[in-house]
């Protein structure tokens, strides 16, 4: 079920590379007059509409941007039907600097282009861009989620995912060292944006020992220094330290064949999307170096559930009440991985995908 884009121009066979993956549509999108350049991918409806946060990023080229939204799209598909929400998965990626580019007239612009899928995509919030964003594009659109509390919405989700996070965090620590308290536990957290910073909150606040990295290195410092945690600025020295627990919280791909060869952890579990570079091969790498492993798209579903309350008409405590469920998900799937010797991201998918399976049966019998 690997997503077949890596080394390839994917662009020059998007209608094979959309059938592999199983994806229904990919709309390309761009303002002359305002400078956007973006792509909505909608990879699965089956439980519901495609709901997926759009990414403002400065890809290096238009190959990496889409490579970026299909697997990221998929993710969504996983992540809704394995959180139990009735939505399908979809993602957006707006190409450039946001520094540079953002502002009222693009993501307007970008409001109209999600308007045009008529519901089939439902937007929100992600790298790049925030609340105010989705008040531009909500003012082209009704699909739109992450709204501020003043609209309706449910503000900023990263408390929400941050939650969730923390936890799996506890439900890994429990299932790796026979007890969930993580007081006296040594986590590296990579990434101290929204949801790095709120998870490293919540570490600290229970006793366990942090080490922080980011790019952003006034972002990180001031970070440390609010909550008592350790800063390791260089990136290969952060992963090569002995912790417990390895937080990935910034961007995917940071479980790959160098990387591994320097980790010295007993188990993985962040809020970065596409942790695994390759899902079979590391995968596999990490059932070989008895790392227990947090599945990615059911760690980091608080977004997700935060977002599809305002569908519903938003509370936080039942958000956060919903997030807390992610600990016994985690539980589940890392223990039934581990009886059966498979990788918990591929037995995740695959009850993600029995219940896709499931309610596509049901609707072909109406």
């Amino acid at each position: 079920m690997e997503l077949a884009v890596e080394n390839k121009l994917v662009a020059k066979n998007i209608l094979g590379t959309m059938a592999d993956a199983g994806h229904e549509q990919v709309m390309y999108c761009q303002d002359k007059a305002t400078g956007l350049k973006a792509i909505i991918a909608v990879h699965n409806t089956v439980l519901g509409p495609a709901l997926g946060g759009t990414r403002f990023w400065n890809y290096t080229n238009e190959d990496e941007a889409l490579r970026d939204v299909l697997r990221l799209s998929r993710g969504m598909t996983y992540k809704s039907a394995i959180s139990g929400l009735n939505l399908g998965g979809g993602k957006a990626v707006i190409i450039g600097d946001p520094a540079k580019l953002k502002n009222e007239a693009l993501m307007r612009r970008f409001g109209k282009f999600v308007d045009n899928l008529g519901g089939k995509y439902i937007t929100a919030e992600d790298v790049g861009v925030d609340t105010r964003d989705m008040e531009f594009i909500r003012m082209e659109t009704k699909h739109v989620t992450g709204l501020p509390e003043w609209m309706g919405g449910g503000g900023n989700p990263s408390p929400v995912t941050a939650y969730g996070v923390y936890m799996g965090i506890k439900a890994i620590s429990n299932i790796a060292f026979g007890s969930d308290s993580l007081s006296g536990k040594t986590i590296g957290v990579q990434g101290t944006g929204h949801v790095g910073e709120t998870v490293v909150k919540y570490l600290t606040k229970e006793g366990a020992k942090v080490f922080v990295t980011d790019i952003n290195k006034e972002r990180m410092a001031n970070v440390a220094k609010e909550y008592g945690a350790e800063v390791v600025s260089d990136a290969t020295e952060f992963l090569s330290r002995p912790m417990d627990i390895y937080s990935p919280c910034a961007l995917g791909a940071t479980i790959n064949t160098k990387n591994l060869a320097l980790l010295k952890c007993a188990a993985i579990a962040g809020a970065a999307n596409n942790q695994l570079e390759d899902e079979n091969l590391h995968g596999q790498m990490l059932i070989d170096r008895g790392i227990f492993y947090a599945p990615d798209f059911v760690i980091n579903a608080g977004g997700i559930i935060n977002v599809y309350s305002e569908l519903l008409g938003y509370n936080r405590e039942m958000a956060l009440s919903s997030a807390e469920k992610i600990y016994d998900t985690i539980t589940q799937i890392v223990k039934s991985a581990r009886n059966q010797n498979l990788a918990p991201q591929l037995v995740a998918m695959h009850l993600a995908q029995e219940r896709i399976n499931q309610v596509a049966t049901i609707r072909q019998t109406r």
